[in-house]
């Protein structure tokens, strides 16, 4: 071992071996969802199948948002420009932060500030709108009920995920209404802030679940602006139209 020596508890690599946390990939390949696979990559241990079923349906709930968000205008901005797909895919990806995406961390410490701190929410509320402080993960620009928090809130209801947590994000929106007589309701990033408290991940990692989810489709808007729109372009964010399949109820 040299001066240089390092370790690593996330990865071996074998000849014809690829262990991951103690797992062999070959092994986990259709016994276990990608979804529990992330679970063990940042935690280091294999979860069970309703942990599996929160976690795939928070990645799905932010696949996609439209093409106005910041991020997509950035990657369709640089895949314009005829740059390749992992160029445009970075653009995207630096997009997302503070007030893009990038709440979920912000949220994640509010609510273990909440529930760890055993404070009152009123109060805590109250203190946060006096000072002009921004609280995470509530209200949205285009959403009044978002149906995403709606589903998660279900699925963590249903699979056993509905703690401490998520109790505070919906006692947060109600003192919320009732300071400012406004309905701010929990949106998406407040959701999934909650419910990633209940699974122990700690508020770092959270922003990288946004990322994670709408990396599928940044790559579906970048390929799209490479295939069929000429290049540079004027992308304006508002005068667009969905020309793309009817929508399909699966009820």
């Amino acid at each position: 071992m040299g001066e240089n020596h390092w370790t690593t508890e996330i990865t071996k690599i074998e000849p014809n071996k690829i262990v991951v946390r103690g797992y062999r990939i070959d092994q986990l390949m259709g016994k276990y969802s990608f979804p529990q696979v992330i679970y063990l990559i940042l935690k280091g241990e294999l979860p069970d199948e309703r942990t599996g079923k929160i976690i795939d349906a928070i990645l799905v709930s932010s696949v996609d948002h439209g093409a106005t968000p910041p991020s997509t205008l950035a990657a369709r901005t640089i895949a314009s420009t005829g740059s390749p797909l992992n160029a445009a895919l970075a653009g995207g990806i630096l997009a997302i932060y503070k007030y893009h995406g990038g709440a979920i961390e912000n949220a994640m410490r509010q609510f273990k500030e909440i529930v760890e701190g055993g404070k009152d929410v009123r109060q805590w509320v109250e203190e946060k709108l006096k000072n002009k402080q921004i609280i995470y993960g509530f209200g949205h620009r285009y959403h009044k009920n978002d149906p995403r928090t709606a589903r998660l809130f279900q699925m963590a209801e249903e699979l056993g995920f509905a703690g401490e947590y998520v109790r505070a994000a919906r006692e947060v929106a109600s003192a919320i209404e009732e300071i400012k007589g406004k309905r701010l309701p929990v949106n998406v990033d407040g959701a999934i802030a909650a419910i990633l408290c209940e699974l122990e991940f700690p508020p770092e990692l959270g922003n990288a679940f946004f990322i994670m989810a709408r990396t599928p489709g940044l790559i579906a808007h970048i390929y799209e602006e490479q295939t069929r729109m000429k290049p540079m372009r004027k992308i304006d964010p508002v005068d667009h139209e969905y020309v793309g399949p009817p929508e399909k109820d699966l009820t």
